[in-house]
């Protein structure tokens, strides 16, 4: 995804800015990571406290697989297929991603 249509699909939560890392790029907003864009596919940060809304809504968490052939579950889960047609949507979800920075910040 290029970094004026992140910058668009995250327009409802304020300016973000877009470093490069991991083969992919962060996404911050107000110096807190709140997504990833991993393989063209946005992922945002997710917490317990949000993990069962992204979860209820048909979200996908991001995985890798670890040692052994286990899965390492991370704390970013895809954006719900209905916010990518709906800016309200949109902001919504960016909303719940920017929160849980907040909380794992706060935790620091």
């Amino acid at each position: 995804m290029d970094n004026s249509d992140i910058e668009e699909m995250f327009e409802g939560l304020g300016p973000v800015s877009i470093r490069r890392m991991f083969g992919g790029k962060g996404i911050y907003h107000d110096g807190l990571i709140v997504a990833i864009d991993l393989r063209g596919e946005i992922m945002l940060k997710v917490d317990a406290v949000s993990a069962p809304e992204f979860e209820a809504a048909g979200a996908r968490q991001w995985f890798y697989e670890g040692k052994k052939g286990k899965p390492v579950l991370m704390p970013y889960w895809s954006v719900p297929e209905d916010a990518f047609d709906d800016p309200d949507e949109m902001r919504k979800w960016v909303r719940l991603a920017f929160d849980a920075a907040v909380r794992a910040n706060s935790k620091s």
